[in-house]
């Protein structure tokens, strides 16, 4: 007993051994009452007139090929809670004798098999529960190797890579083998031996780190780790959202991707936290004890409509009676379009319009695989001071899905997806920005025109498609953009100028013909509306203090208005009558060959022609108005209301001239002036030509063309890039 003075001994080998011994007999013989226990509950468990749960379930997988089987943890406590209590507090134990346990049943109800297929398949289980998710800032230390239960988005994934769980080891000097070793599941790794522990007798000793894995004797499985990020409305105003990562194996892989909304059930594991640039002598290895968390995921459960977090919540049958009662109510359309914004004074027809967009239409698949869109685009463009930001930022709140951007800080990966490396791996990885990740929801773009034209090229598929394909680092995938774009933008000039009519708008085509709805929006001067403004504006901030939490007569609370509108988008997919149809063939072609009389003193005929995308926004607008009262059809009061809101969003614009050389809103014969216009010009400025604005249109006025024609393309090719100016006494233009 000296060498304990000097520390010479640091450990004693018959020291408490008999104590030991009897607690490895007692853990043994507890773990193997447990697992008997977890095969009745396999073999017994049943539900109304004898269904044996998971006995026929167990035996339909195995005998498909697919080697798992899921348990809801409400069953387990039904039949026994103490099994359910033992797996939640000690899964890391319990769980690997569970699938024992389902490994032997499973070789009980599938005897006898086919010839070759005698030996047994592992089992997986996995769990499902109907328990209340814990945040991510509510993880704590005490949760470690606990059961936890969270909810969030996907933002990227790895690919399928294998670990080993079960190896054989060599040694390099002597040859001696040490057969299965079992690898502890998760991010953790095995430490190899340092020494060979074969008696050297007669032979010189084996050096340091002699073994080697074997391969071809190691057992693998597959595995895949994931980003989980908070979901937006649990992240507090001010911070930033908060990630962890997952670890899924065997039959967990692929099933999110980046951009899904899941429901994760698994356990809060640790790991070292890897050393990064460290150095032989840096003192930063001496740190011990510091690690980092990850969830190894034991059930997922993931939206596949992705129509919000909400979507994982069963209503009640209370609610459910609500919202019948609301769908009932004759009024419910002017009621949602009043609670939209209420403490925004006016705008009639653009609430309404919101309530569409927030609603939507309804989502076709064709027999050929494509599919066409049922979200509703609108933006909104004009003066400033006509609270768009403020629509946009309520949008945000009410919708199941919201993600708030401003077009001056977004860039095309930031809305789109982009493809970073894997610090640890160094593989490259993908991450959904913002339209991936508001799948099923609204995107809210504000200061739309800030935003650089290759930016917004990016999104052009996005709106219409409601794809991004990624072609990058050898990535190539598609992800999906299921939702809504409600954008707001201001005039180049800062406030809309009547006189300039189309250089208002800063805008490509391409892009505005992907919106259903343009609303231009003036800040004009009425002294009746101003004044009926100011007395609103100042009650607002004299009763800000005053917190009252009833609603004005007519109007619905922010949260019953959020969840009626994830009901309908849920249970409501309503489609066009015969009746409605045809009312809509025939205003269709009626507006291809109208003519447009507005004009005072002008007998000049614009003809203001729509194409099959504005034809398709009408039927989205119609569908949304019957989803607000859950019907299955949308009749001819619907398309009135649908065709009414496109006159006075973007007919409306299109009449006052703004949306000229959009398409669909310009006449045959005008393209082919703008045309012959812009080849003439290009004739004329050869590369790195200088020459002055007025000049050019003196020039062509000269030949017997409008003035306005003229600046029309140069706006045009300015905006293409096609011409650069510079902004000096006088205005140079220069053809790239």
């Amino acid at each position: 007993m000296e060498g304990f003075d000097h520390g010479e001994i640091y450990q004693s080998v018959n020291f408490f051994s008999q104590d030991d011994n009897q607690d490895e007999n007692n853990q043994a013989t507890n773990l193997k009452h447990y697992k008997k226990k977890f095969k009745e509950f396999l073999r017994q468990f049943h539900e109304g007139n004898f269904n044996y749960k998971y006995r026929d379930n167990l035996k339909r997988n195995y005998n498909l090929k697919q080697y798992w089987i899921e348990i809801n943890l409400a069953d387990l406590v039904a039949y026994n809670d103490s099994l359910a209590e033992i797996l939640y507090k000690q899964p890391t134990e319990y769980l690997p004798i569970f699938e024992e346990a389902a490994k032997e049943v499973a070789d009980e109800i599938t005897t006898p098999r086919p010839i070759g297929e005698e030996e047994m398949e592992d089992i997986q289980v996995l769990l499902s529960s109907e328990a209340n998710c814990t945040s991510l800032r509510g993880m704590k230390p005490d949760k470690v190797s606990k059961l936890i239960k969270i909810s969030g988005i996907i933002i990227s994934a790895t690919g399928i890579r294998s670990k080993a769980k079960a190896i054989s080891i060599q040694c390099r000097s002597c040859r001696n083998v040490i057969p299965n070793i079992n690898i502890r599941p998760g991010l953790e790794g095995y430490p190899m031996p340092r020494q060979c522990g074969v008696e050297q007798a007669g032979r010189p000793k084996c050096p340091l780190d002699p073994y080697f894995i074997m391969p071809d004797k190691c057992k693998c499985v597959d595995f895949q780790t994931l980003k989980l990020q908070e979901l937006h409305e649990q992240v507090p105003q001010g911070e930033m959202p908060r990630h962890v990562q997952l670890y899924v194996d065997r039959y967990l892989c692929d099933r999110a991707v980046p951009g899904n909304k899941v429901m994760i059930l698994g356990i809060l594991s640790i790991r070292k936290v890897a050393k990064t640039g460290a150095r032989p002598g840096n003192k930063d290895k001496a740190l011990v004890g510091i690690r980092s968390s990850y969830i190894r995921v034991v059930g997922i459960q993931v939206d596949g409509e992705n129509t919000g977090s909400g979507s994982f919540k069963v209503f009640s049958p209370e609610e459910e009676e609500v919202f019948r009662h609301l769908a009932a109510d004759p009024d419910i359309y002017d009621r949602i379009s009043k609670s939209i914004a209420p403490s925004i004074y006016g705008a009639t027809d653009m609430k309404k319009a919101i309530a569409c967009l927030l609603f939507g239409g309804s989502r076709k698949r064709m027999p050929d695989g494509l599919c066409r869109r049922g979200d509703i685009n609108v933006l909104m463009i004009g003066d400033p001071g006509t609270a768009k930001s403020q629509l946009l930022k309520f949008v945000e709140n009410v919708a199941p899905v919201g993600v708030y951007t401003s077009g001056k800080g977004s860039s095309a990966a930031g809305l789109t997806a982009s493809v970073s490396r894997d610090p640890s791996t160094r593989n490259f990885v993908m991450e959904g920005g913002a339209m991936v990740l508001a799948d099923g929801g609204v995107v809210c773009i504000d200061e739309f025109d800030k935003m650089r034209e290759d930016d917004r090229v990016a999104i052009h598929e996005a709106m219409e498609q409601q794809t991004i394909s990624i072609a990058k680092a050898g990535i190539t995938t598609t992800l999906n953009t299921r939702c809504s774009v409600l954008a707001a933008a201001n005039s180049i000039y800062g406030r809309w100028d009547d006189t300039k009519g189309e250089e208002n708008l800063n805008f490509m085509p391409t892009i505005l013909s992907r919106f259903d709805m343009i609303f231009i929006v003036k800040d004009e001067h009425q002294e009746n509306r101003d004044i009926t403004l100011a007395k609103h504006v100042l009650n607002i901030h004299a009763n800000a203090d005053h917190i009252d939490n009833n609603v004005s007569e007519g109007e619905l609370s922010l949260n019953l208005l959020k969840k009626y509108i994830h009901y309908c988008r849920l249970n409501c997919g309503p489609r066009l009558t015969i009746e409605a149809g045809e009312k809509l063939k025939n205003r269709y072609v009626m507006m291809r060959t109208s003519t447009d009389r507005h004009e005072k003193g002008s007998d000049k005929k614009h003809s203001i022609p729509i194409t099959v995308r504005q034809l398709e926004a009408v039927i989205r607008i119609s569908e949304s108005l019957a989803k607000m009262r859950l019907l299955p059809f949308a009749n001819e009061i619907h398309v009135d209301e649908a065709l009414r809101l496109f006159q006075v969003s973007t007919m409306s614009a299109a009449m006052s001239g703004s949306l000229a050389g959009a398409e669909g809103f310009t006449t045959n014969e005008d393209y082919e002036m703008l045309t012959r216009i812009e080849k003439r010009l290009k004739k004329r400025l050869a590369i790195g030509t200088q020459i002055s604005e007025q000049r050019i249109i003196q020039s062509f006025v000269e030949q017997k063309y409008a003035e306005s024609d003229v600046r029309k393309v140069i706006y045009t090719m300015i905006r293409r890039g096609e011409l650069q100016h510079r902004v000096q006494r006088k205005m140079l233009y220069r053809y790239l």
